[in-house]
This record gives structure tokens, sequence and C-alpha cells, in this order.
């Protein structure tokens, strides 16, 4: 049987359980990709693994168990168990959310999100790849929804030497998107040519947080994408909510869901801008805000542009700060998994201080429960944010 042979001290991280094994930590491996047993240098077994010749990040850990496989009926099972675990999540005011978050639920390379009736899912590496036909079978045997898609149109996977792709695999996509409904609150989602999936549902619990600071407020959502936390700032109570974002088709979208939930619409507006330089329109203007919410994309994909990254997240917060009333709230995140909380925590305090203003930390935020973080792989912590609170020096 062929294997994947680590160098002498390479195998400390798998000892641990971290799934991930890096090309230069390999001695020999075999030529062509696959699931191969790992080992280390004495021989000794370490995981079972799948291989990609063609990518730094090598082999991804399947199994930690000698002897076991990694075929049909594996695959079938952990599908099985990652949707059990998200069974308590779902129910009437609660219809969408991620089911298999890859290597979070033992399945390195597959992302499963469900939107109602339908699923949608991306394969993000070539050993998921190789499990394709099996696992479009099992995806309608296990979740047995009326709408199947494929969002594999990742750039990620020009890495793994696959080329992107999106197909309509089982039903047929309404007009406009799916709905969904999310504590309570009915949202369009684009399934086909939406961000991501469609629709950034590791926010889920911030956006409640979000409905909890909004009575009363004049709020602006920066990056709003479909709108997920302008709807939360409405139900809320705030007195005005300005949606601002580069694709006017994500906020027409916006506009509907505010039909959709027969909030009044005299109260939110929709501005399509690029948000660095609208937020400084609105600083030149003199305006101010009660709750400013930032949720950009993410800014960094490699460790050599962390300190750009950094400047990026300190001048949208230092702004913000600028455009915050006495006692304002900022709600801000950071989704780029290189940056640290510890890092993003030191932007937020170098942001304050040129805008020469105390930030009180009211809350600290991640990813929702439907996003776990396996401790074994720090990486699937990736979203980190705070609600701050501004306060003026004497």
């Amino acid at each position: 049987m062929q294997k994947i042979m680590l160098k002498a001290g390479k195998e400390k991280s798998l000892r641990n359980r971290h799934p991930w094994v890096f090309s230069g930590a390999i001695q020999h491996a075999p030529k062509d990709s696959g699931t191969f047993e790992v080992r280390d240098h004495k021989n000794q077994f370490l995981a079972l693994a799948y291989f990609n010749p063609q990518s730094s990040l090598a082999a991804r850990v399947v199994s930690w168990k000698a002897g076991e496989t990694w075929d049909r009926e594996s695959l079938r099972h952990r599908l099985i168990a990652a949707l059990e675990r998200r069974q308590s999540l779902l129910g009437p005011d609660q219809t969408a959310a991620r089911i298999v978050a890859s290597e979070a639920d033992l399945l390195p390379g597959l992302i499963v999100d469900l939107y109602s009736n339908a699923l949608v899912f991306q394969i993000l590496t070539q050993g998921m790849e190789s499990m394709r036909p099996v696992l479009v079978e099992l995806l309608d045997e296990v979740f047995r929804v009326d709408i199947i898609v494929e969002r594999s149109d990742e750039a990620i996977r020009k890495k793994e030497g696959m080329e992107e792709r999106k197909t309509l695999i089982k039903g047929t996509i309404p007009e406009g998107g799916v709905e969904i409904i999310e504590h309570g609150i009915r949202l369009l989602v684009d399934i086909w040519d939406g961000h991501k999936t469609g629709f950034y549902l590791d926010q889920r619990s911030n956006r409640r947080m979000v409905q909890d600071y909004s009575k009363g407020r004049r709020v602006l959502n920066c990056f709003s994408y479909t709108g997920g936390f302008s709807l939360a700032a409405l139900k809320g109570g705030a007195r005005e909510v300005i949606s601002v974002d580069e694709s006017r088709p994500a906020l027409n979208i916006a506009e509907g869901n505010v039909a959709r939930n027969c909030l009044d619409s005299s109260l939110h507006s929709t501005v399509q801008a690029d948000v660095f330089k609208y937020l400084r329109e609105l600083r030149d203007a003199g305006e101010t805000f009660d709750l400013i919410v930032m949720d950009p994309p993410k800014f960094v994909s490699d460790r050599k542009h962390i300190d750009r990254a950094c400047r990026g997240y300190k001048d949208l917060n230092l702004i913000a700060l600028q455009l915050l009333s006495e006692n304002g709230i900022l709600v801000t995140f950071s989704c780029s998994g290189l940056l640290s909380r510890d890092l993003f925590q030191k932007v937020l305090f170098g942001a304050g201080v040129d805008a020469q203003c105390e930030i009180q930390v009211l809350e600290h935020l991640s990813q929702s429960d439907d996003h776990p973080v396996l401790l074994t792989f720090p990486e699937s912590l990736y979203l980190k944010g705070f609600i701050c609170r501004k306060i003026t020096t004497p």
C-alpha cells in the first residue's frame, strides 16, 4: 500500500490532531492523488488523508483511526451526524443553517448550507472532488430537499488544480431566489449568483445582537449586501437605517426584504457606493450616526499582506468612530482568518487613538453556532468582532 511518509520532527501537529499536512513536511509520497495512510519517519501510523501533489497544502486528514476507509458509507455517516448536530438550530423561526463546515465537521473541503427547501454545496479540494458522484447521491438521500445547487465557483479551487463550477443538480430555483426565515425575519437568498452560497449564515447570532442594540438609533450598515443587519435593526426599532453596498442587485434584494417583512420602507434607504469613499463623504458632510455596522469582505488571504489589511481595517474603523455620536455603538468585524482577534483589537485601539476617543468593548462576537470551531483546528475560527461604545474623553 502506498503511504505518505513525513520527515523527522514533522509529525507533532498530526499527533495533536491538526488535520493538515503541508508539502514541506513530506519525505516521500505517491506521485498521484488519492487517499493514503500518513506515517512518521519511523513508519508509525498517524492518520488517513487524501492527498493532492499539486497543492502546497498537500494532505487533509479524513480519519485518525488505523484500518478505517474513506468511502461512501463513511461520507454518509458524517453527513448524517453533521445534520443531527444542527437539528436543534432549525425550526419555524429559523429555516437556514450551515450543515457542513468543512474540517470542523470532519469533512475537509466540503461546505453544505441549507436554505429552507434548498441545499447549496461547495467542493473546495481535489480530495472531496473525487467523491463528488457519491456526494451528490448522498445529499439527495440524506437531506431530501427540493433544490440542490453546486456553487463550487471559488477561486481557491485553482490552487487545487481544478476549474470553478456552478450547476443546478436538482429542482428549479424560484425567480428571485429562495426565502428563508431567520429569527422570524423573512429574507430572500440568491443561491445562484449571491456571495458564497447566497447568504452570510455565520452572522446569524450577531444580527440578533444588532437588533437588541438598535431601538431609537440612526443606523449605518456598511457592506450591507442583501440587508441582513439592516432588517435586524429595523425590527429592533431603529429610527433610520442606511444600507451601503457596491452591488445594486444586492441592495434591490435588501429593499424587497424590507417590504417582505411589512417594515416601514420610509425608514430605510440604500446607497450604491464604494464604502471607503462614501464614509469620507459622510464625514465631510458632518453626518453622525448612533450605530454603525462594519462588516467588510475578507481583506487578506496571504500572510505577507497582513500589514496592508490592518491599514484597511484601521481606516474603516477610524472613520466610523468619527461618524459616531457620543455613546454611539460600533459593531465591527473581520472575517480574515489570518488576522487574529488580538491583532484586530489592536487595530481598533489604534483607530480609537487617532479618532481621539475612548472605546468601551461591550461584547466579543464570533461566528454563529452552526459554524463550529474545532479546538484542534484553530483555522476554523475565522470571524471575530466587537460591539463597542464610543466615549469622548473630557
